[in-house]
């Protein structure tokens, strides 16, 4: 990995970077023999030669440490890094100490329930990309829609923007007078896809939960909790096969 000549410099304990910036600029820094004066140049310590003043250095630099952190994200904050009208954020619930972390898909404002936030782009894109991966949700609509009407979401719908939806598994969970809860899987992440199929059918969403991503489940972590996924958990996700 390519690093900059006067954070190589420093890690390896010679000077400070801005003691190495002016030794650059000085002309007593080469790579691979050659002098280098221009700021802002990088070398691979793994294989590329550094000296100063003649002499090889031997940079010692950090690992970065993959974090990977599954939280139960509140009904009221975003699922972003930053907000222009200053809401709460995903990332407010999780200690400094994990670095910058970047959600992994996104749950709406008033959406409840699994995310995961992490600072390997790798794993963020496989995960997110990946059409295997199930997502389960626990829905409350409003009203009772008849069988007739979820079996047209079963087998995908138009939205009102023109999204055309996949085949959903949806299961019903239980019923009161005015309500219906439903278990629905999904295999894709529409903006507010769950929302946006109910209200197809003329029945609103009046709560959404994500209770389940791959074979990762909520169990008994409390709204605003993390805890880090295990290795096994995230070599999971990133080589999911569905059960046969």
């Amino acid at each position: 990995m390519e690093v900059r000549l006067q954070k190589l410099i420093s890690s390896a304990g010679v000077a400070s970077r801005r003691a190495a910036e002016r030794m650059i600029v000085a002309g007593e820094v080469t790579v691979n023999g050659k002098v280098v004066t221009e700021l802002g140049t990088k070398a691979d310590p793994s294989k590329d030669h550094i000296k100063v003043r003649g002499k090889l250095i031997n940079p010692k630099l950090e690992q970065r440490k993959d974090f990977y952190i599954l939280l139960n994200k509140p009904k009221g904050c975003l699922s972003s890094v930053s907000d222009p009208e200053n809401r709460p954020l995903v990332t407010d619930y999780v200690p400094e100490k994990f670095g910058r972390l970047y959600p992994v898909g996104r749950l709406d404002f008033t959406t409840e329930g699994l995310i995961i936030l992490t600072n390997d782009g790798q794993f963020a894109n496989k995960v997110s990309s990946t059409r295997t991966i199930p997502k389960r949700y626990e829905v409350k609509v409003k009203g009772l829609p008849p069988e007739s009407a979820v079996d047209v979401l079963r087998r995908g719908v138009t939205l009102d923007d023109g999204f055309r939806t996949a085949p959903a598994e949806i299961i019903p969970l239980r019923t009161a007078k005015t309500n219906a809860w439903f278990e629905v899987v999904l295999y894709e992440g529409h903006n507010q896809q769950i929302r946006k199929m109910f209200d197809a059918i003329n029945f609103s969403v009046v709560k959404l939960k994500r209770t389940a991503i791959g074979r990762i489940q909520i169990g008994s972590l409390a709204p605003g909790a993390f805890r880090e996924l295990t290795e096994r958990e995230v070599a999971g996700l990133m080589n999911f096969r569905p059960s046969s």
